[in-house]
């Protein structure tokens, strides 16, 4: 018996649907509570790719195939880290890059 292709836009959208699915039932299984606008994201987003297949309309913020939008995945994935108890990325802990010339006077080598 052979299969057919999939398609990708199914697939992507099957993706999607469970990525929701699998960030929510992490969030409620290990207890962590989720901001309002977070649950209210999860839900709305479901319900788009439920019924159009996608969650965003511009064609310009995401890629054609795919379900969601770059901005949208990097969310879910903000979400799926907190639910899963890790930090939430800060800018705390990073310092700029310093200029060449900064390094090379701070460097040492000229003192006596």
């Amino acid at each position: 018996m052979r299969r057919t292709p999939a398609d990708p836009r199914k697939a992507a959208r099957r993706a999607a649907l469970n990525a929701l699915r699998r960030t929510r039932r992490k969030a409620e299984l290990s207890g962590v509570d989720l901001s309002d606008w977070e649950g209210e994201f999860l839900g709305s987003v479901e319900s788009r790719v439920q019924t159009y297949g996608r969650a965003f309309g511009d064609p310009e913020k995401g890629v054609p195939g795919q379900a969601l939008s770059a901005l949208q995945q990097r969310k879910l994935k903000e979400i799926a880290a907190k639910a899963a108890g890790h930090p939430p990325p800060s800018s705390a802990g990073r310092r700029p890059l310093r200029r060449k010339r900064d390094r090379e006077a701070g460097s040492g080598e000229d003192q006596d």
